[in-house]
């Protein structure tokens, strides 16, 4: 592996500490050339698709990055910003505001993210930190449920980056938390608002993304936590057991993925005779396509076309104060042991002044 261009070395420089946040992606342009480039990468990470290679480099080259780039594009271009992609304006100030929570809680460390697939990519933010000087590495996977698709692609994309530096930061990931106090008291809250405005539907529906059937004997966790997360969120607003049905969306070929699905289930509630539901995602912690445009309309449409009234949608936690809050709490949990004080701290300053003295001291 060829390795990566290296900052020169700053004698006397003491350790700095960043703190990465990393979604998914998203493509650069609601146009197909851009989907295409978007799915290529993400659907050839062997974590996304576990099939042998050669099969399924035919498959996607000879027959999905032909058809599906023209009709995911289009779409994206009917939920894209006028500032661009949902998921990337979400991030982006979920990130901003995540610095400037631990900014004024004394921490003087930097705050970036990155996408898993498209930009800005995790090699190359990864880059800039270490130019920046930056010795230790927190990072934050926005996926609060684990799944080897999710959470371990974003630490084999460090990690790749890793093999072709020649100075590796000291680097920390936080795996999951599915059960994180203020990451559920955010979403009992937002329910509770959205309650005391609107009223309460018949039925509220939390749809987690899908995964196929066969990721729990692989030794995934993410359905118990993905159940885990919505009893814990039934507690937290005081319902009974079963008062909030989960359901997965998604689904991508024709193996079996986890059930119920969200688009039937919605269909069989309206039959049914339920005239209205309330639907979350709390899986995702910022608007994208999946809930945007599969949730907010194409299982809105579903819901009413098979005889129901009343749809709601309820957004991502976004860059709602007290998820932004969880977010800071959750990096000060992970960042225990590492000085993170800012440099406009007098005991931060002074102990970052003895440290740079007693590093030039032995150079």
């Amino acid at each position: 592996m060829t390795p990566r261009a290296e900052p020169p070395y700053r004698h006397g420089s003491g350790p700095r500490t960043a703190l990465l946040l990393v979604n998914l992606g998203t493509p650069d342009a609601p146009t197909p050339a851009a989907l295409r480039r978007y799915l290529g990468e993400f659907l050839w990470d062997p974590r996304v698709v576990e099939i042998p290679r050669l099969p399924w480099w035919l498959i996607l080259h000879g027959i999905i990055l032909r058809t599906r780039p023209a009709k995911s594009a289009a779409k994206y271009a009917s939920i894209w910003l006028p500032e661009g992609s949902p998921l990337a304006v979400w991030t982006q100030r979920q990130t901003a505001a995540v610095e400037q929570v631990l900014a004024q809680r004394g921490h003087g460390l930097l705050v970036r993210h990155a996408m898993r697939y498209g930009k800005p990519s995790i090699a190359a933010t990864l880059d800039a930190l270490r130019a920046e000087g930056v010795t230790r590495l927190l990072v934050l996977p926005l996926y609060p449920q684990y799944a080897a698709a999710t959470t371990a692609s974003v630490n084999d994309g460090v990690m790749v980056w890793a093999q072709s530096a020649r100075r590796t930061p000291e680097i920390r990931f936080i795996a999951e938390y599915p059960d994180d106090p203020g990451y559920i008291a955010a979403l009992a809250a937002q329910l509770r608002a959205h309650w005391a405005r609107d009223g309460r539907a018949a039925k509220t529906v939390l749809s987690f993304h899908g995964l196929p059937e066969r990721s729990l004997a692989l030794g995934d966790p993410y359905h118990c936590q993905c159940l885990k997360t919505a009893r814990l969120l039934g507690e937290a607003l005081g319902l009974a057991e079963g008062e909030l049905l989960v359901t997965f969306q998604s689904r991508f070929g024709r193996a079996r993925w986890l059930q119920p699905y969200t688009e039937p289930t919605l269909r069989e509630l309206a039959a049914a005779g339920v005239e209205s539901v309330d639907v979350m995602c709390p899986g995702f912690v910022a608007d994208c396509l999946e809930t945007l445009e599969e949730i907010a309309i194409e299982c809105r449409d579903a819901f009413i076309q098979s005889g129901g009234k009343r749809f709601r949608y309820l957004p991502c936690l976004n860059d709602d104060p007290a998820w932004i809050a969880a977010l800071a709490d959750l990096a000060e949990r992970h960042l225990q042991g590492w000085d993170t004080r800012s440099a406009s701290d007098p005991a931060g300053l002074a102990l970052q002044r003895r440290s740079a003295l007693a590093l030039g001291a032995k150079d």
